[in-house]
């Protein structure tokens, strides 16, 4: 086990979001590797969080396959459709708010030696349901300082 000293800190960030299509889906690995670059943390943990109840976060594969599975499973779990309770509310996304809940809003990843400590194909991706419409995500990195 390795252990490390130093100073502990925390960096909060914020990515923002506006896609062209309602349903979207974009890696964001490399915005987060800038953050945690840019937080000076060597060793802890970054929190990536959606801050809408219409999209979450997804760390899987880089490969359009499996994202257009993931689209299907969901649809197939959470299909769009006009008879909702919550579409009596006027709006008209409550599917995007179960295909939310289903994927989950946020995710805690491991930094190690100033990296995110990611398997070998995980790659991490904001998943928008009811889109074109600014919208962010809270980074929050939270460990020890390199130096």
């Amino acid at each position: 086990m390795k252990t490390q000293t130093g100073t502990t800190t925390i960096a909060t960030d914020y990515l923002w979001f506006e896609t062209k299509e309602r349903k979207e889906l974009l890696n964001i690995t490399d915005h987060l590797e800038a953050l945690v670059e840019k937080s000076g943390i060597s060793d802890g943990f970054c929190l990536v969080s959606a801050m809408h109840i219409t999209a979450g976060i997804w760390v899987n594969d880089n490969e359009p396959g499996l994202w257009q599975d993931l689209q299907t499973w969901l649809e197939e779990l959470a299909p769009a459709k006009p008879d909702y309770l919550h579409h009596k509310t006027g709006e008209d996304n409550a599917d995007a708010h179960l295909k939310r809940t289903l994927l989950h809003h946020q995710t805690i990843l491991p930094i190690t030696e100033g990296k995110l400590d990611l398997g070998p194909w995980e790659q991490v991706f904001y998943a928008e349901f009811d889109g074109q419409r600014r919208k962010r995500v809270v980074v929050k990195i939270y460990g020890i300082s390199k130096g």
